[in-house]
């Protein structure tokens, strides 16, 4: 069996569309993990994608073969073989090949391909082909040393290796086991999938058995490099052997029309993989439920409990104020309330007892709330660790740092929106009814005590004049009396009766708004912190998506 006939098509074939959408993956990839890639794996992906973009916009059906080798491997000789003329220079003096030269085959014009490969010695193929060969539309680049002592020739080699679509390794007896060759070289575009034909030439220069171990030798250790069923021709430059199976394997390449889209494709789907490592298989997830130590310490943080003991304090005031004796309540609206010595709910009507404007008016400004004390800033950033621990666990360096940084906002951003949850918060609700009925009852007692004193009052003018007016009672003791000293008695025993009752609705009170200013630090927790590190592990997901279509057989 023949070389050519040895190689075979692979079953799976690429095309345009697919690299266009492969490359528009990844590129959703690079912008949806930007800056938390390997910085390495983001420069070859742009480069990868550049060159898509490129070479897939460029008409016709070029393919570009390249001839690379170490120096004195006979790659120039045997690139005058394959095109039938002394195109490429030969010589003696190492390096002979210091620029690229392109030998081009068919009629349709390869200069924008050559121009964008930057090769500017180039050499039109007029000679037709031998029959059954299929060579229309070839461009065969001999490229410089990439041993070369000169630094600019192998830069130039790397260069035009990452933009060609074929690679024929030339070697001789002498380089076949260059480690160069196999770790730099073979075995990096093995792990890409990119169609390599490798050549041992200059086999005229050994015997039969010695180039048969040679070549053996060679293909076990292509295997090592991770070529799948390799296999090597065995050529000669200076007589010609070898040649023709050469000419008809890149024959069939050629007439494939698909080895470009092949080696872009495999680049895109290379890169992607490697970026692959750069993400983890899965994202932990946020339980809403599991914030409550964060929630907890927040609100230490925003002064909570100070609040809410003076939510307490202000209804049980508000009680007495309300239900208390009537000349004595003005007194209690002499001292301010706690809660506007805290510039909260300012404005807001005891008396109304409605929910008011100014209740649910964010306060320009800030609140007089003291400052988080150190321990409860500790336990702000303890709880806010926590979460970004639970959120970065089995995430790459890269994501989890990402992680801490969306969990540790600045301090005194986050004292300021707390400060603003709680001033956005009412810390009001409707008055009780009973504080009605029993501020009435007061009302009551008081009148019939003034009632009492006045018809007392009128009795002893009476008797002061001699008027003497004998006043209706209930045995001895008369109505006015009645009326006065049951009044303020009554009065004093419904204030004693209206304390254990305050206090309950004061809890009450206190319960009401507590649940009111958790949900509103809960909310600060949910927007400043838990967002935003659900925002870095959703990018996390959507590049690992991406870099998956990527790097899949789609």
């Amino acid at each position: 069996m023949s070389a050519s006939e040895a190689w075979v098509e692979p079953a799976s074939e690429a095309s345009v569309g697919l690299v266009r959408a492969r490359a528009d993956a990844l590129m959703s990839a690079l912008a949806s993990g930007v800056e938390r890639l390997p910085a390495g794996g983001v420069q070859r992906a742009e480069a990868a994608i550049i060159k898509a973009a490129k070479r897939t916009s460029m008409s016709g059906g070029h393919t570009v073969v390249a001839l690379a080798g170490a120096t004195g491997s006979g790659k120039s000789s045997m690139f005058n073989q394959l095109v039938g003329s002394e195109v490429a220079t030969v010589g003696a003096r190492r390096p002979t090949t210091s620029k690229p030269t392109a030998a081009v085959w068919g009629s349709e014009s390869a200069s924008a391909l050559l121009d964008w490969l930057k090769v500017g010695t180039r050499h039109v193929v007029n000679e037709k082909p031998a029959p059954g060969l299929e060579l229309d539309g070839l461009v065969l680049l001999d490229l410089p040393d990439f041993d070369s002592y000169e630094e600019a020739h192998r830069l130039e080699a790397d260069r035009l290796l990452d933009l060609v679509d074929v690679f024929i390794w030339v070697t001789d007896p002498q380089k076949y086991a260059d480690a160069r060759l196999h770790e730099e070289y073979i075995a990096r575009l093995s792990a890409q999938e990119t169609v390599t034909i490798v050549v041992m030439n200059q086999a005229d220069r050994l015997s039969f058995e010695m180039l048969a171990a040679c070549r053996n030798d060679l293909v076990r250790l292509l295997g090592l490099d991770g070529v799948l069923d390799p296999e090597v021709i065995t050529t000669s430059a200076a007589d010609g052997s070898g040649i023709v199976d050469l000419r008809h394997r890149i024959s069939q390449i050629v007439a494939s029309q698909n080895a470009a889209v092949r080696r872009l494709d495999s680049d895109l789907r290379s890169v992607a993989t490697a970026l692959r490592s750069g993400v983890a298989d899965s994202e932990p997830s946020l339980d809403s439920h599991s914030d409550t130590k964060l929630v907890d310490a927040l609100q230490r943080a925003a002064g909570i409990p100070i609040i809410l003991d003076a939510v307490e304090r202000d209804y049980r005031r508000a009680t007495r104020a309300r239900t208390g004796w009537p000349l004595t309540r003005w007194v209690r609206t002499l001292r301010p309330t706690q809660l506007k010595l805290l510039r909260l709910n300012q404005g807001a009507s005891v008396r109304s007892g409605g929910i008011t404007e100014s209740d649910v008016r964010l306060v320009l400004g800030r609140s007089s709330l003291p400052p988080a004390t150190p321990a409860a800033r500790s336990a702000v950033a303890l709880a806010a660790r926590e979460l970004a621990d639970r959120a970065s666990e089995g995430l790459p360096q890269l994501w989890a740092d990402a992680v801490t940084d969306a969990a540790t906002p600045a301090r005194d951003d986050l004292a300021d929106a707390l400060d603003q949850a709680v001033l956005g918060t009412s810390l009001r609700k409707r008055a009780p009814l009973w504080w009605n009925v029993f501020g009435i009852l007061q009302w009551v007692l008081f009148i019939a005590a003034v009632a009492g004193f006045i018809w007392l009052a009128v009795l002893a003018v009476l008797n002061w004049l001699q008027l003497h007016v004998d006043a209706p009672g209930i045995g001895p003791l008369a109505y006015p009396f009645l009326l006065l000293v049951g009044g303020l008695l009554l009065g004093f025993l419904l204030s004693l009766a209206v304390r254990p009752i305050g206090r309950i609705g004061a809890r009450r009170r206190k319960a009401f708004v507590a649940d009111r200013l958790r949900e509103a630090v809960a909310q600060v927790a949910r927007e400043r912190l838990v967002a935003p590190v659900q925002d870095v592990l959703d990018r996390h997901r959507m590049t690992r998506e991406h870099l998956e279509t990527a790097r899949t057989h789609i």
